[in-house]
């Protein structure tokens, strides 16, 4: 947070840049850049036919709003000088474009943890021919308010200005003139600028960059100017101009306006300036051409792209009784504790006990429809004390009842209603209606909806009050990052037992709960040397911030399982690196040997870092609603926002039985989970039909992720009920109490068309080891917003995942460890919120089982294979129909097809493409209308048995009878056996066609090698179009020219040797 009156500055350095586009048609460039921040544009110096420029600039940008800077976006854009080649002369600067970079404010960081990023260009449209990337440093500074001044000095100051003003008037009236009939013409060269800027995106491509190349020019012409009068104006001195005060400013401007006399010298005030406004910095601006730019965030672009201004658009609005009750006050003086207590219609509600002063500031929310009554009671009631037990008498003494101090009566009708953005109704005074001594209470009551603000942190009359484990709230993951520890090799090292010969060393590293181990290397041996190891090995850890203390590294023996000494990396002098460019810096750590004859045992050469580069994957990568680098040096600002509103649910199914089996009860919630944000809606209690009503938006980096939506019974917090009651407060330890699965669908939001409200109701399936079942149905209305339909475009262009995923890849298998280790972080640290999100809840959404063994999902994803070669099985079948004179119409179209290609072949992958389009264009009326939710018949979860459902909750190891594993293991054999045979005949055609060119059978591959032969001189002799035509005619004959025998050519395949002979 930013201190009142503080200012901030952003920093841009723009360092250097690489393999440019040439443009000026000789091979070569003159780039200069023009970056574009907060309604403030500066430009570098022409770095003259260079395509690797180098600048080393530092331009500094004024933050308007330091709390809106992470929506601002800056904007640099990459030009070639056309002047500084050009003959001189002209007058005129023009230029070509070269490339523009987007960096989205909330990836600016801190000063002093800068750090150099390149980033790739990027086009301007679709035909921009653009290459190369360019280096630069992004940071913001803060600085400390200024004191306040003293009025004494402010009065002195004054009176030195008009007396300086009175003795030197006519002069500086002559210079004050002078200098307004120099300004004139940048302000009217300015304006112009001004006014085009709105539409130079609406321009074509050239004259943008024409339009763009003007400012320099103005600039030039400026200077010119200063050189001619004798003075010229640095950059420096266009800073502080910038940084003027606003009196002076208007005094400034009086002086155009009318002759009065000059403002005050600057350095005659005492008290430095405020902040000057937007206004006043436009005017001011400190470098020729400044225009007024205000980029849009992603929010607000989606909300004026979807025509709407208000939230909670995509539910309805439920109306709720307000009452916040503050305090209350008796005339008579001290007294005992005092409660409040509102009873309206069946609800009767206490609040806890306050001091004498009854200071409570609570607000409790009443579902309308729930009010079976005209008029709320609020009671203030004192408790009374406890007598004491005297001596000698039996049992506990009589507890007195509560004295009570008067009510005050509401009438629902009378009740004023409030919508956000009104403001808060102010609380007021009334006197309760009381016998004996008087006593009023602080309230206010209003009727309102769930958009309210006081409703999240209300008691709810719907979800059990003020009970935490049903409240709704959001959530975020933490911050995941790759940290990599290379191990080189260790010197000196002193091992503790010096009689063994034989050693084997190896290199262990501890993060938190992560222990990975390098490669063994026996001592003596080449790799090893004398007593120097060397692994050069690489050992990936997930680090979640706030980051563990320290990264342990050890070397122990592999024998004895001793260690040989360790060191201790403290995680805060990591460095950190966003891409492969750079090689992070190594060090030699000094082992210790833990014990007071070794304190020094050696030391081991590593190399340490924060991969910020990689996206740390905690989901299942055809599931991942979040694909961004980890550091916010490389994210892009977002291209659109989703927003979900959860309506309802109905028909849930009972979930909690009771005793006697004759009732159930469901308690139900739903959690929304994307990207690193997770949003849980307030639990409804006892509701097979619940209406939560609540919205939701994120923000879109990019469309091809998906929305994971989730419901769940709650059974925590009747056990949280049970252990308060108890005086239990370790309930969260207890593994009994996880919430139950109701059902789980996902939105892959590519599917989704923009700016339209889809509100559908999607059926909610669960898999149980006893069978599937039917939950009940989720309503929901969801929205995907894009305000530019060019750049969610372009992202489908894009890679998916970041840079270094591709230019130092995982393995699978590393990857799938990595991936369960952050499954196991995520889960972890949102099992620490409050309230709670299970780790049942955040495994479910995460799909931490998908790669274990399921007969169900080995069905479907066989079937889905199936059902992609179903359309080529579907072609050859029509080709053999065709073949066989089946339809004999569609047979001689086919050979007027087959003439047409062969007389014409230029005209086959246009005929094609054609054809494509037209099928494309006919199937568009068939498409899904709607988001798909989960699929029971494509799951097949009706065509497996009790046991194979049984099997997939099986955990690892198996914890059922010997006799089910071993049924489980023959079937699974019998599986395995079918699979077996089949990569078998596979191989087998691949060995057959390797035996016809090795001559392993000699006679085959000779007629093998006189058929090319012929062949060979067939195609020479004879046109290759009458050769086309010729085999075209024959695989179409009439079936009484045709055999009922395979052909030649399929036995002669048949017959060639494979390799399953020698195999075992």
């Amino acid at each position: 947070m930013v201190a009142e009156g503080a200012r901030r500055r952003v920093v841009v350095e723009v360092c250097n840049a690489r393999n440019l586009m040439p443009k000026d048609g000789q091979g070569t460039a003159c780039a200069y850049a023009v970056v574009d921040f907060d309604g403030q544009r500066r430009r570098t110096a022409t770095r003259p036919r260079d395509l690797n420029p180098q600048w080393g600039e530092r331009l500094e940008f004024l933050v308007h709003d330091p709390g809106a800077m992470a929506a601002e976006t800056l904007e640099l854009n990459l030009y070639n000088d056309k002047k500084a080649i050009a003959a001189a002369g002209s007058g005129r600067r023009s230029g070509t474009f070269l490339g523009k970079v987007k960096v989205a404010g909330a990836s600016f960081a801190k000063e002093g943890e800068e750090a150099l990023v390149y980033y790739p260009l990027e086009k301007r449209s679709v035909f921009s021919q653009i290459r190369g990337e360019i280096g630069l440093k992004i940071w913001f500074v803060d600085e400390a308010p200024p004191p306040p001044a003293a009025p004494a000095a402010e009065e002195k100051g004054a009176a030195a200005g008009s007396d300086a003003a009175g003795g030197g008037g006519e002069k500086k009236e002559a210079a004050a003139e002078a200098k307004a009939e120099e300004k004139k013409p940048d302000d009217a060269a300015g304006a112009p600028a001004e006014e085009k800027k709105p539409t130079e995106e609406k321009k074509p491509a050239e004259e943008a960059a024409k339009t763009e190349e003007k400012k320099p020019a103005e600039g030039d012409n400026k200077e010119k100017k200063d050189d001619k009068g004798g003075k010229k104006k640095s950059p420096e001195k266009g800073k502080k101009d910038g940084n003027k005060p606003k009196e002076e400013e208007k005094k400034k401007d009086d002086e155009k306006k009318k002759d009065a006399p000059p403002p005050p010298s600057q350095s005659k005030q005492a008290a430095p300036p405020p902040s000057p406004s937007k206004k006043e910095l436009a005017v001011a601006g400190g470098v020729a051409g400044d225009l007024e730019i205000r980029p849009q965030s992603a929010a607000d672009k989606s909300i004026a792209a979807s025509g709407t201004s208000a939230s909670y658009d995509l539910v309805d609005r439920v109306p709720y009784l307000f009452v916040r009750l503050l305090k209350a006050k008796r005339h008579s003086g001290s007294g005992g504790p005092l409660y409040a207590q509102l009873t309206v219609g069946t609800h009767a509600v206490r609040t806890r006990a306050a001091t004498a002063a009854g200071e409570w500031d609570l607000v409790f929310a009443f579902h309308k429809d729930s009010l079976t009554d005209t008029s709320l009671e609020v009671s203030v009631l004192e408790e009374a004390k406890k007598p004491e037990k005297k001596e000698g008498e039996e049992g506990e003494p009589v507890q007195p009842p509560d004295a009570h101090l008067g009510s005050v009566s509401f009438d629902l009708h009378e009740v004023p209603k409030r919508s956000p953005p009104d403001s808060a109704l102010a609380p007021q005074w009334y006197t309760l209606e009381a016998e004996g001594d008087a006593c009023d209470v602080m309230v206010a009551v209003w009727v309102g909806t769930q958009v309210d603000e006081a409703f999240q942190e209300a008691w709810h009359s719907d979800a059990g009050g003020y009970l935490t484990h049903t409240r709704a709230k959001a959530y975020l993951s933490p911050k995941l990052w790759y940290l990599r520890l290379s191990v080189i090799q260790a010197q000196d090292l002193r091992l503790p037992d010096t009689t063994a010969v034989a050693k084997e060393l190896y290199v262990k590293a501890q993060l938190g709960a992560q222990v990975f181990k390098t490669g063994r290397v026996p001592l003596g041996s080449a790799a090893a040397g004398a007593s120097n190891p060397s692994w050069n090995e690489d050992l990936l850890f997930v680090a979640a911030e706030p980051f563990d203390p320290v990264l342990v590294v050890a070397v122990e023996d592999a024998f004895s399982g001793h260690p040989v000494g360790q060191a201790r990396v403290p995680l805060s002098t990591v460095h950190r690196r966003a891409d492969d460019r750079v090689e992070p810096p190594s060090r030699w750590l000094n082992l210790c040997g833990g014990d007071e004859a070794r304190p020094y045992a050696g030391r081991v050469h590593v190399r340490v870092c924060l991969e910020g580069g990689y996206h740390v994957l905690d989901e299942a990568a055809n599931v991942a609603s979040d694909v961004r680098a980890a550091s916010k040096h490389l994210s892009k600002p977002p291209v659109g926002m989703l927003e979900v509103g959860v309506r309802g649910a109905a028909n849930l199914v009972p979930m909690k039985i009771a005793a006697d089996g004759a009732s159930g009860s469901t308690d139900a919630y739903v959690v929304l989970k994307y990207g690193p944000k997770w949003a849980r809606t307030r639990t409804i209690l006892d509701q097979f039909n619940p209406r939560w009503n609540e919205q939701y938006a994120w923000d879109v980096f990019d469309p091809c992720t998906v929305l994971t939506v989730a419901v769940f019974d709650n059974v925590r917090y009747k056990q949280q009920q049970s252990a308060a009651a108890a005086g239990d407060m370790n309930m969260n330890n207890n593994n009994n109490n996880k919430d139950s699965r109701i059902g789980k669908l996902r939105i892959r939001l590519s599917t989704l068309d923009v700016n339209r409200v889809y509100a559908s109701s999607f059926a909610l399936t669960a898999v149980h080891p006893v069978g599937v079942r039917k939950m009940g149905e989720l309503e929901l209305a969801i929205r995907f917003t894009c305000p530019s339909w060019l750049t969610l475009m372009q992202a489908y262009g894009s890679p998916l995942l970041p840079r270094m995923h591709y230019v130092r890849p995982l393995g699978p298998a590393q990857q799938d460890v990595l991936r369960h280790t952050a499954m196991r972080i995520v889960s972890a640290r949102l099992a620490r919120s409050e309230p709670p999100l299970g780790p049942e809840v955040v495994q479910y959404l995460l799909d931490t089982d998908t790669h274990a063994f399921s007969m169900r999902r080995s069905k479907a994803n066989w079937f889905r294979v199936v059902g992609c070669l179903s359309h080529v099985a579907a072609a050859v079948k029509w080709a053999h129909r065709v073949r066989t004179w089946a339809h004999p119409p569609t047979t001689v179209l086919v050979h007027a097809l087959l003439l047409a290609v062969v007389l014409c072949p230029e005209m086959i992958l246009p005929t094609a493409c054609l054809y494509l389009f037209l099928v494309l264009l006919w199937r568009y009326r068939a498409r899904p209308r709607g988001p798909a939710g989960m699929d029971p018949r494509l799951s097949h979860v009706d065509s497996v048995g009790p046991d194979e459902l049984d099997e997939e909750f099986d955990g690892v190891p198996s914890a059922r009878p010997a006799d089910v594993v071993r049924a489980r293991y023959d079937r699974l054999r019998a599986v395995a056996a079918r699979g077996q045979t089949l990569l078998g005949d596979v191989a087998a055609q691949g060995e057959r066609i390797e035996a016809l060119l090795s001559w392993r059978d000699p006679r085959a591959t000779m007629l093998f090698a006189a058929a090319c032969l012929a062949t060979a001189l067939v195609l020479y002799a004879v046109p290759f179009q009458v050769l086309l035509l010729a085999m075209g005619f024959y695989y179409l004959r009439h079936p009484r020219f045709r055999g009922d025998m395979p052909s030649a050519g399929f036995n002669f395949f048949r017959r060639l040797p494979s390799l399953s002979d020698r195999v075992l």
